[in-house]
């Protein structure tokens, strides 16, 4: 058992061509595959390799390693940045059936995503995850103790929501402040890369956030956050302003990523909001609370809302009322036409406007995948999908259902990796 587990281990590397247990004499193995390299363990350096003398016959090296997984399993653990994994998804179907969606009507909406011009502002972030191979414990005090050994950088915060905007086929502008240093420059290159046209304003007086988490076999121990909280200056608002004009010409989406970061004073949410009115643009707005912070009531007059429950009861400061009552509540409070409550691993309550006529006004959907490796990107990618359904005439209800396919897509690797709208229509086929 232990060397078929050994063995498995070795075949799921992914420079490893062929692996396989022998039988037979190392020294004919060798005659007879030539390799050019053989490695064994340390402790063989110093015996008797009788190998050695093939190997110098046909010009092969031999190595001797001490087979640290530090490093053999580097490889291993760029793959969990790497790897999607869907078998955990399934679709609501008991949901499709009351609201007699099918999955055809979804594709067609996913394919039109690739027809709408969206505007994305908000707070850039850069996620940074260092994964660590545990030393033990400290003996001076009582601390864990770890060694980084690889580092793997994402976009995130408003620059992923636009980032799976694009992905998912929409032509996206993007406006966000930074500071002037090496995390803008990799936020530069990576929303290129992404196909999202990004305008970053430079604010000397603060960084760009930077949140870095520490992990070890696949658990964060430690989140660290480089970020100032301080709201941008009204010279830099006029900035945006301007920008902004010339962004929402001929847009058809307008969302707010909100993580209360100092990007969007409420002066400049209110003038964005009337301009983007005035042009029959589309608004969506999502506002995170990392503590007491934050009201996503303060984004009046949306057509969608993507709070969580606890978000929800900070704006309306209710904390007793059931989740449907306090949605109508937050729904009331901020003039919104939808409000998505996102409810974790629960999954999402629906939330619609009573003037849709619709005889459901309510309803909710489980969570699509049940064994998330990273929840980290959901809300995101709930809010750009969801948002971009109703921009492309979905309803509400087809809104909730791709969000939350988007979300189940998104949780099933680590890090926040752009969707596409292949891995979407591959889980309704």
């Amino acid at each position: 058992m232990q060397e078929a587990l050994r063995l498995e281990g070795v075949q799921s590397i992914t420079w490893v061509d062929e692996a396989f247990i022998f039988d037979e004499p190392l020294v004919d193995l060798i005659s007879r595959l030539k390799p050019d390299v053989v490695v064994k363990g340390k402790e063989h350096e110093l015996g008797n390799n009788s190998e050695l003398a093939i190997l110098e016959e046909y010009g092969g090296t031999l190595l001797f390693s001490s087979g640290e997984t530090t490093f053999s399993s580097l490889d291993l653990i760029k793959k969990e940045f790497q790897l999607l994994d869907t078998h955990s998804i399934n679709l609501p179907h008991e949901y499709l059936l009351r609201h007699q969606l099918n999955s055809d009507r979804l594709i067609e909406l996913l394919r039109q995503f690739s027809t709408i011009k969206v505007c994305v502002i908000g707070d850039l972030i850069i996620d940074e995850y260092i994964t660590c191979e545990p030393l033990g414990m400290s003996q001076e005090d009582p601390t864990i103790v770890v060694m980084p050994i690889d580092s793997t950088r994402f976009i995130g915060g408003a620059g992923i929501v636009a980032a799976h905007a694009a992905g998912l086929g929409a032509t996206v502008q993007f406006i966000s402040v930074t500071g002037k240093d090496a995390s803008r420059d990799y936020a530069v290159e990576s929303l290129a890369a992404a196909g999202v046209k990004a305008q970053l304003l430079v604010d000397d007086s603060r960084p760009t956030t930077l949140k870095q988490r520490f992990r070890s076999k696949g658990k964060s121990l430690l989140r660290v956050s480089h970020l100032h909280q301080g709201a941008i200056s009204a010279a830099l608002q006029k900035k945006f302003i301007k920008v902004m004009g010339q962004a929402l010409d001929g847009a058809d989406l307008l969302v707010f990523s909100d993580f209360n970061y100092g990007c969007l004073p409420q002066p400049l949410v209110d003038q964005l909001v009337e301009m983007a009115k005035s042009r029959g643009v589309m608004v969506a707005a999502d506002s995170q609370s990392s503590s007491q912070v934050g009201d996503i009531s303060r984004f009046k007059g949306m057509n969608l809302i993507t709070p969580t429950e606890r978000e929800a009861r900070i704006s309306t400061r209710n904390r007793e009322d059931g989740l449907v009552v306090l949605a109508e509540q937050l729904r009331q409070q901020s003039g919104a036409q939808n409000v998505l409550l996102k409810l974790g691993e629960e999954g999402l309550l629906v939330h619609a406007d009573s003037a849709a006529g619709d005889s459901w006004l309510t309803d909710r959907v489980g969570a699509l995948n049940s064994a998330a490796k990273d929840v980290a990107g959901a809300g995101d990618s709930l809010l750009i999908a969801s948002a971009m359904t109703l921009a492309c005439g979905g309803t509400i209800w087809e809104a909730a259902c791709l969000g939350s396919l988007a979300a189940a897509v998104q949780v099933g690797r680590v890090g926040n990796t752009p969707l596409r709208t292949e891995e979407l229509v591959r889980e309704l086929m």
